[in-house]
């Protein structure tokens, strides 16, 4: 419709900004929408519902009509990827890639005012009317390193990360993408995994298990930087167009306002938690091969860390001589309280999304 309408690039990323998914978009999906889109705006959004759609079911209409197996084919499937993570997957050589990861991320501008970044009570001016930035998702920039994985699993780098997070109005998620071997042996241990249903993944049907990992069993770690702790300190007076004059307003433009000498000081810290999460398994039927990932973190209202969800995709990948199965994509879905008002009666949150591609694999030396 709105390209029937000759609508702009700006009206068409305008109206899908609107768009709450409920399904999975499918990248083959998205692909067929590309001669709709009218530029990079609109391209852009388009990526944006992709990667927030990612640990989503799709629909119905996608999945195969095959009935699900009987109980005793159900645990097969299950004691072949048992056999597949445990004594190949886990015992794979240490590795090294290239991973290339794009943020995307909405209200960039959502840090309070008494943030201690943001402006001090001098400054601090309001007038007779509000505005606020639109808060929609969007393209932030990209980020490639060589990350090294051992057993399948992406490490925690050694060196420090001197970027400051949270001052800068962006987060980093801490942890590595949730490594399979020791999602699988959880999940395993909890008595959770059963089957969900079929799927179709690289154009064949792959068997679907869902599970649930509580606290007691869960090494699923959240470390997300960085939130503000903020200490006020000194003497503020509030004023009006009326008292301005009395009271020294020095730029309020006859609106109100605040002066004085109210100092503000700002610490940053993590948030990290030990959570349980839920997630579903997607296996080849054949081999045990699994070929998806998805986890998702059980955090709590009052948490700075609402959400994090994150899908591996497993593929072919070729290193030295050696082809074996390893992470190929990942998407990491967040929403965080950015000013860590988690308990106030009111605050904003941010969305950040996290698209990696993992390439150019190599055989690590051992170390």
């Amino acid at each position: 419709m709105l390209q029937q309408d000759k609508k702009s690039d700006a009206d068409v990323a305008a109206a899908l900004k609107q768009v709450e998914l409920t399904e999975e978009l499918r990248r083959s999906t998205m692909n067929s929408f590309a001669d709709l889109m009218t530029g990079p705006l609109s391209t852009e959004q388009i990526y944006v519902l992709e990667a927030r759609s990612a640990t989503l079911s799709p629909p119905a209409s996608d999945l195969p009509s095959t009935p699900a197996p009987d109980t005793g084919t159900q645990k097969s499937i299950l004691s072949r990827a048992e056999q597949y993570v445990g004594k190949i997957y886990e015992r794979l050589p240490p590795l090294s890639a290239t991973k290339t990861t794009l943020r995307f991320q909405d209200n960039f501008d959502a840090l309070n005012g008494s943030s201690g970044i943001a402006g001090g009570a001098q400054d601090v001016v309001t007038n007779a009317s509000f505005s606020e930035s639109a808060a929609f998702i969007h393209y932030i920039g990209s980020t490639a390193r060589d990350v090294s994985l051992e057993r399948g699993a992406e490490k925690k780098p050694a060196q420090k990360d001197s970027t400051p997070w949270g001052a800068n109005k962006m987060i980093a998620i801490q942890e590595p993408e949730p490594g399979l071997g020791r999602v699988f042996m959880e999940a395993q241990a909890s008595g959770s995994l059963q089957w969900l249903r079929w799927e179709t993944i690289y154009g064949k049907a792959a068997a679907v298990y869902s599970f649930a990992v509580p606290k007691q069993k869960s090494r699923l770690e959240v470390n997300v930087c960085c939130f503000p702790n903020i200490n006020q300190t000194g003497t503020a007076r509030f004023y009006t167009a009326t008292t301005a004059a009395t009271l020294g307003d020095s730029g309020g433009g006859g609106g109100g306002g605040v002066t004085g000498n109210f100092q503000t000081h700002t610490e940053w810290h993590n948030f990290k938690t030990t959570a349980p999460y839920h997630g579903r398994l997607f296996i080849d039927p054949e081999s045990g091969v699994v070929l998806r990932m998805i986890t998702e973190a059980e955090l709590k209202p009052s948490d700075m860390v609402h959400e994090l969800g994150t899908r591996v995709d497993f593929g072919p990948v070729k290193a030295g001589q050696t082809t074996m199965i390893a992470p190929i994509r990942s998407v990491v879905n967040s929403v965080v309280v950015p000013n860590g008002e988690a308990q106030a009666g009111g605050y904003k949150t941010r969305c950040t999304l996290f698209t990696s591609d993992y390439a150019d694999y190599r055989t690590a030396p051992v170390k």
